[in-house]
C-alpha cells in the first residue's frame, strides 16, 4: 500500500470530530426522548395507561427504567468522548427494547389503538437512535477504538 492509500484510509481529524459531535447528539436526544417518556408514564400512568391500553403499574414500571435510562444516556452525552463499551451497551438496549416492545404487544399486553400505533412507532424511534449512534460510532477513528 502507497502512503497515499493509506493516508485515504485513515479518517480525518476533522470526520473524527464531527463523528464525535454526531454520536454526542444522538446520546443526548436518546436520553432526553426516554428520559421524557420515563418521566411521563410515572407522571400520567394512569390515563396514559387506559389511553394505550396498557396497566398504568407497567407503566410505572417502565416510566422508572426509562427515567434511569435516560439519565445515564444523558450523562455520557454529557462527557467529551463517550466511551466506546458504553455506547455499543446503549446501542444494544436499544434494540432489545426495540424488539421487545413488539413482543410484549404480541404477547403479554392487549393495547387499544393508539397503542397499537403508539408501540411500533416508539419501537422504530429507538432502532433509529440505535442505528444513528451505531453509524456514529463507526465513523470515530481508530485512536478511538
Amino acid at each position: 500500500m502507497s502512503a497515499n492509500t493509506l493516508t485515504a484510509a485513515r479518517p480525518t481529524a476533522a470526520a473524527d470530530r464531527k463523528a464525535q459531535q454526531n454520536l454526542r447528539r444522538f446520546l443526548a436526544l436518546d436520553g432526553l426522548v426516554s428520559g421524557g417518556n420515563g418521566l411521563a408514564y410515572l407522571a400520567f400512568s394512569g390515563p396514559l395507561g387506559d389511553l394505550l391500553g396498557v396497566g398504568g403499574a407497567t407503566l410505572v414500571e417502565l416510566g422508572a427504567v426509562l427515567a434511569v435510562f435516560g439519565l445515564a444516556v444523558g450523562l455520557l452525552a454529557a462527557r467529551r468522548r463517550p466511551a466506546r463499551l458504553a455506547v455499543q451497551v446503549v446501542i444494544d438496549v436499544n434494540v432489545a427494547w426495540a424488539v421487545l416492545s413488539l413482543v410484549a404487544m404480541e404477547v403479554w399486553l392487549e393495547p387499544s389503538t393508539a397503542g397499537l400505533v403508539w408501540i411500533p412507532l416508539q419501537a422504530g424511534t429507538v432502532l433509529l437512535f440505535a442505528a444513528l449512534q451505531f453509524t456514529a460510532l463507526r465513523g470515530l477513528g481508530r485512536a478511538d477504538r
